[in-house]
């Protein structure tokens, strides 16, 4: 059936092209017809005729339907004589062929002009020439670059004021020329001061000073002038049996002091030769006669070969102290000669210590002086040991800063670390998270204690120092942690416990036997910051006798406590901000020495301005 709709297909296709191509052919042909008859005489040209005629293509077949329907017409016209009527025609046709194809046969489908054939891109291959490290130890940090700075409009100078609970003042300024890497000079002042609520339990800190800095291709030239003025009222007393007088009297500290450092600037070089040099030195005076000046001159310098590290290290101190019972010289020279080693995993510290005391008393000591650590876990646990041992020179300025009431002629005697052993592990737990804990016995001859000196009698209510003049041992365990969790977030402290050994007295006068310090800071955004700090004293006692009652008399013993404090700065402008302290929150009458309780409950704030 297929084949028969076919074959009646292609049959209606072929008569649809002849017929109109026949038809044309008949019309056109009758006048040339004509004109050959006219020029029938002329028989040579229409002979030669032939070899150029349209007709001619008959004998390689026809090219198309046209010209085969063209064909036909012609020779039915020729009659039954062959070939020869029609080569003797000439066939003139008028109008192109144009083909018509049926929708059945047209081909709709667009072309796929898109390229979709996959870039490839050509692959070359570099080797890097670089060795593997397999080093894993600790090496020295590279210097970080600095960061961006966050300021717009950055500030080199600020002021603080504010006002709070028992008549608290605070102020405080600074003053710098700029960020210039090569000089820095500049300036600051402190102020503090409180009222209690015992009668005259007044004190005030005061303090001035100006810096500089100049940094050099090679060397970098830095000092400094500060001038310190603390006071306070002896206001201590028994309150449980009031004196009927009581000697409360104004006492003041002043301290000027001035420091020069000359030092070569630390070049990353091999075997480098560095050095440093130091001149600095003060005077001291209180309210009465105390006087005591002080001059040290130190330095050091150190040749690098290799993995050796040698050099010396020396100081000359000098001193003279006075006050109405006494005036004398009293210095120390010290030479430190030293030889390091460090390698990837160690570090070794050895040399001496030599001392030389001369002054109102003579005396020449050799200590060790010797350190060494180990990497026990690479990047993360350190373990040390230390031997060591120096004199420690006896100072009015420095007992005074202990303790800030202490009577007039204070016994001096320079105390002697004559052998100081220490063992311990440091390191990093995880990231942020550092520790190193150290356990130690010392021996010390002539060790110091402030022990109290009243007699209420005559209302004297101050402190002596006394000295254990054997050989004391004190052995202890320290801890520090450190834990920054982010940049936001820190948590520290410190803990120390001590065993005290004593030679000639049978307490450690007030000294305490636990200490924690600690504290943490929050950084909640870039405008508020909240701080703490908490501190634990253990308790203490004193050789003081209380009045004898009925059946023994007994030292006194001072309660341990603990005190916590807590600020919050707000930072409301790049330039204005906001703080407010709150000191001893849980109000504990805590007492540092017998009779002279620290300050209650206090709250302070104020504003600051940087410029």
């Amino acid at each position: 059936m297929n084949f028969k709709y076919i074959y009646t297909l292609l049959t209606l296709i072929t008569v649809l092209y002849f017929v109109p191509a026949n038809a044309q052919t008949k019309h056109k042909t009758k006048k040339p017809a004509q004109k050959v008859a006219a020029k029938k005489p002329a028989a040579k040209p229409a002979e030669k005729k032939p070899a150029k005629t349209k007709v001619a293509p008959q004998k390689n077949n026809a090219k198309s339907l046209g010209d085969a329907a063209t064909r036909i017409d012609t020779l039915k016209k020729g009659g039954n004589d062959g070939l020869q009527g029609n080569l003797s025609e000439e066939i003139v046709v008028t109008t192109a062929y144009k083909p018509v194809l049926a929708d059945a046969v047209k081909i709709r489908r667009n072309p796929d002009l898109e390229d979709k054939t996959p870039f490839k891109a050509p692959l070359v291959y570099v080797p890097v020439d670089k060795r593997l490290e397999l080093n894993t130890s600790i090496k020295q940090l590279d210097a970080m670059k600095r960061p961006a700075e966050q300021d717009s409009l950055p500030t080199n100078n600020y002021v603080k004021a504010g006002l709070g609970s028992l008549k608290t003042t605070y102020g405080e300024a600074y003053f710098a020329n700029g960020r210039d890497e090569a000089l820095q000079v500049g300036g600051y002042l402190k102020h503090f001061a409180q009222n209690g609520t015992m009668y005259k339990q007044n004190s005030a800190k005061e303090e001035v000073g100006v810096f500089g800095k100049s940094v050099g291709d090679e060397n970098n030239i830095s000092g400094r002038i500060t001038y310190n003025y603390n006071s306070n009222y002896f206001y201590g007393f028994d309150k449980y049996n009031a004196p009927a007088v009581l000697q409360v009297d104004k006492q003041h500290f002043s301290t000027i002091g001035a420091e020069g450092e000359l030092a070569k600037n630390y070049k990353d070089v091999e075997n480098d030769f560095t050095y440093a040099v130091k001149l600095k030195g003060y005077a001291f005076s209180d309210a009465y006669q105390a006087r005591e000046n002080n001059l040290v001159l130190s330095g050091f310098f150190n040749q690098t070969i290799n993995q050796f590290y040698t050099g010396l290290a020396a100081s000359l101190d000098l001193s003279t102290q006075k006050d109405s019972l006494y005036d004398h010289n009293n210095s120390l020279i010290r030479l430190n000669p030293y030889i390091k080693f460090q390698g990837d995993n160690y570090k070794i510290d050895a040399g001496v210590n030599i001392v030389d005391q001369f002054g109102y008393k003579s005396a020449f000591y050799i200590f060790p002086a010797a350190r060494a650590e180990l990497q026990v876990i690479p990047k993360y646990v350190r373990i040390f040991v230390e031997a060591k041992g120096d004199v420690n020179k006896s100072s009015i300025h420095d007992f005074a800063m202990l303790n800030p009431y202490l009577g007039q002629n204070i016994d001096l005697t320079n105390s002697i670390d004559q052998l100081d052993i220490a063992a311990g592990v440091k390191g990093t737990i995880a990231p942020g998270l550092g520790f190193k804990a150290t356990i130690y016995r010392n021996e010390i001859k002539n060790m110091p204690l402030f022990v109290s000196d009243f007699n209420f009698a005559t209302g004297y209510n101050r402190f002596k120092v006394i000295y254990d003049g054997g050989r004391s041992r004190v052995s202890g365990l320290t801890g520090e942690l450190d834990y920054k969790v982010s940049d936001d977030v820190d948590i520290f402290g410190r803990i120390e416990f001590k065993d005290y050994q004593m030679a000639t007295v049978s307490e450690p006068w007030n000294l305490p036997k636990f200490l924690f310090k600690g504290g943490t800071v929050f950084n909640i955004n870039n405008k508020i910051t909240v701080s703490g700090t908490l501190l634990i004293r253990g308790s203490i006692t004193d050789p003081y006798q209380f009045p004898a009652t009925a059946t023994t008399t007994a030292n006194a013993n001072i309660n341990s406590f603990a005190d916590l404090s807590g600020a919050v700065d707000y930072k409301a402008t790049n330039r204005f901000s906001v703080f407010i302290h709150v000191n001893n929150i849980l109000n504990a009458s805590g007492q540092r020495y017998l009779f002279y309780p620290d300050y209650g409950f206090n709250i302070f704030g104020g504003v600051g301005y940087s410029f």
